[in-house]
């Protein structure tokens, strides 16, 4: 049974909510919260950060505390001023999105192992340069890779067999975001952070980035009705990240989640005022394991390929 049979019988519960549909009720509360959650957002990074750096935190459990913050304050948000009441999770969904968040997790630290085995510890305690010089460096630096990695993942065969299994879901959410294949995971943050190590930023730079990262990862992917306006040529967003998981592959570009400036330099920008996906997910549903067969996904990408149908003579 697939997630839009399960929704049919009521397991997924977004029939629950009595205003469906897309959009933020229209009160000033929701006017003045779609105003400044972003502003929030940001001025959490910088804070965080700033303490951070300041108070010399092991980047250790910063990092991690930040995240769950993230995702809590989002999560409360989606509530608040939905984009869409339908792409609530229901309680199946977040059972299935726990179990991927952590696999995402292990993933992530499996990605940082591997790194620091492969180069040792070459990133530097302090900064060579001034640190407010390394900071944009180093988030430039990442993010151009990320992009790299993500676009390829999308386009190469082998690679989208793992990727894909992120765009199963049929709606867009702070918890899904970990819905993610655990070689995907290894695979992108692991050459995000050799990048990093080889380039040779110090780990404050990188742990600043890396928090500006996360948060954007993870409110790109929040079912909120928050809009940036021009900032969409600069900075990622809601509106840009519904569309990279549109069906419709004409409008599904953007493959920066944290900056946009890749997507309009390499071509993949789509977003304009207005613009939002008839739907998302995938565009052949049944080439994938839905999202609650989690082993099945995991074992996906070694899945016998089913032979090419004759053509006709």
């Amino acid at each position: 049974m697939d997630e839009r049979e399960r929704a049919a019988d009521g397991e997924i519960h977004s029939a629950d909510y009595s205003v469906p549909g897309k959009g933020a009720t229209g009160n000033s509360t929701s006017r003045i919260l779609c105003a400044v959650t972003y502003p929030v957002l940001l001025l959490a990074v910088v804070c965080v950060a700033a303490f951070a750096l300041r108070l010399r935190w092991d980047p250790a459990w910063v990092s991690p505390l930040f995240l769950i913050g993230v995702i809590a304050y989002l999560a409360l948000l989606e509530r608040l001023i939905p984009y869409d009441r339908n792409w609530h999770p229901g309680k199946a969904e977040w059972r299935w999105y726990g179990i991927y968040f952590l696999l995402t997790m292990a993933g992530s630290g499996l990605a940082q192992l591997l790194v620091a085995l492969a180069v040792g510890l070459i990133s530097p305690e302090e900064p060579a340069h001034h640190l407010w010089a390394e900071i944009p460096g180093a988030l430039l630096t990442g993010s151009l890779v990320s992009y790299a990695v993500h676009r390829l993942g999308h386009r190469n065969a082998l690679l989208w067999r793992l990727h894909g299994v992120h765009h199963v879901p049929e709606k867009v959410n702070v918890a899904n975001n970990g819905v993610n294949h655990v070689l995907d995971i290894v695979l992108a943050q692991g050459l995000v952070q050799l990048a990093l190590a080889v380039v040779g930023f110090s780990r404050p730079a990188v742990l600043v980035a890396g928090l500006f990262v996360a948060a954007q990862g993870y409110f790109v992917h929040a079912n909120i009705d928050v809009r940036i306006g021009p900032l969409n040529h600069l900075l990622a967003s809601p509106e840009q990240h519904r569309l990279h998981h549109s069906t419709d592959l004409s409008e599904a570009g953007h493959y920066g989640s944290d900056l946009s400036c890749w997507d309009h330099l390499f071509g993949s920008f789509t977003w304009r005022p207005g613009r939002e996906p008839t739907a998302v997910g995938l565009q052949d549903p049944a080439s994938f394991p839905a999202t609650g067969e989690i082993l099945a996904a995991l074992l996906h990408p070694w899945r016998r390929r089913p032979a090419p149908r004759p053509g006709p003579e």
